[in-house]
């Protein structure tokens, strides 16, 4: 097939791409510039590489046309964040393209009722980046069960992390002290008991399911999948592990979260409440089932992967 690939440069599209390459489809990587891809391979120098700026397009009406003038079987949406530029896509799209897949989040969820979270749980989203995917995915999940109608897959990942690009931490942020504190017996502030979870996912595993849910497309589309590691971690749980992965005991003082906020950088606290305050722990069931989904790297397994990267890029110190 001839598939497009929308933001294909980043961090899943990195693994997703060449994953497509060698499976014999031809790809067409669309991107706003000249960017390297966050994973290399020689597969990208088999890619059709087209330069499209999605914001500057979505205001003028031309971005959705230029991608449906590519020509493709199948449409990969990589980043999508608003119903309006969505249901500009779909009209482009309808009747031209066997397929959407959409790249979804966890975030659809809100905080963490009965865990696992499946599916098709009520959800009670919270934020411009979760409510507005949640609403996404409602547009695209009603096109694609009506007579007609263009057929779409959403496939939501949870906290995307490996090789290209800092990961959540213990802590619920992106601070890059909070790994080295760990991993030399630093003491490491956590909010409350410890025991809200974070669920991560290698950025290749996220991509086995895109190219999952392509190749099982008359099973998978009208449905979402969720997309992450086969369990949550506690924050307590995580910063336990990755210490004594550099063979330190977990140096860890545990505060209300509210004095938490005052005792770490203002950015890196509203991170942490946003992952905290979801606490998510969802269920791969379905995307097992339907899609065959397997995920290799596990959570510590795939975080772990992304500090070597870190560290071999110099962005943290830690023992080898």
């Amino acid at each position: 097939m001839k598939i497009v690939v929308i933001g294909a440069t980043g961090h899943v599209g990195g693994y997703l791409v060449p994953r497509l390459v060698r499976a014999g489809h031809e790809v067409v990587a669309v991107t706003r510039g000249a960017s390297e891809p966050y994973h290399s391979d020689p597969a990208w120098n088999r890619v059709e590489r087209v330069f499209l700026d999605r914001e500057a397009g979505d205001a003028a009406g031309t971005f959705a046309g230029a991608v449906a003038g590519l020509g493709a079987d199948v449409v990969v949406d990589m980043v999508c964040f608003t119903p309006e530029s969505a249901s500009q896509l779909v009209e482009a799209l309808r009747g031209r393209v066997e397929l959407l897949v959409h790249c979804g989040t966890i975030w659809v969820h809100g905080p963490s009722a009965e865990v696992p979270i499946t599916e098709d749980v009520a959800r009670t989203p919270f934020g411009e980046y979760g409510t507005g995917k949640a609403a996404i995915e409602e547009l695209l999940l009603r096109e694609a069960r009506r007579p007609g109608g263009l057929r779409s897959v959403i496939l939501h990942p949870g906290h995307i992390t490996g090789p290209g690009w800092p990961m959540i931490n213990p802590q619920g942020n992106l601070d890059l002290s909070v790994w080295e504190a760990l991993a030399t017996g630093g003491e490491v502030l956590l909010p409350n008991s410890g025991l809200e979870t974070v669920h991560h996912v290698h950025a290749d595993d996220v991509a086995q399911a895109f190219e999952r849910a392509i190749a099982r497309q008359a099973e998978a589309a009208g449905n979402s999948f969720h997309v992450v590691s086969e369990r949550a971690i506690t924050l307590r749980g995580f910063a336990t592990a990755i210490a004594r992965h550099y063979c330190q005991e977990p140096n860890l003082r545990f505060v209300p979260f509210d004095e938490l906020r005052t005792l770490i950088p203002a950015d890196s606290a509203e991170a942490s409440f946003q992952h905290a305050s979801r606490s998510h722990s969802v269920s791969i069931e379905r995307a097992r089932r339907v899609l065959g989904y397997a995920p290799r790297f596990t959570t510590l397994e795939a975080v772990l992967d992304g500090l070597a990267w870190l560290r071999a890029e110099g962005r943290v110190d830690l023992p080898a």
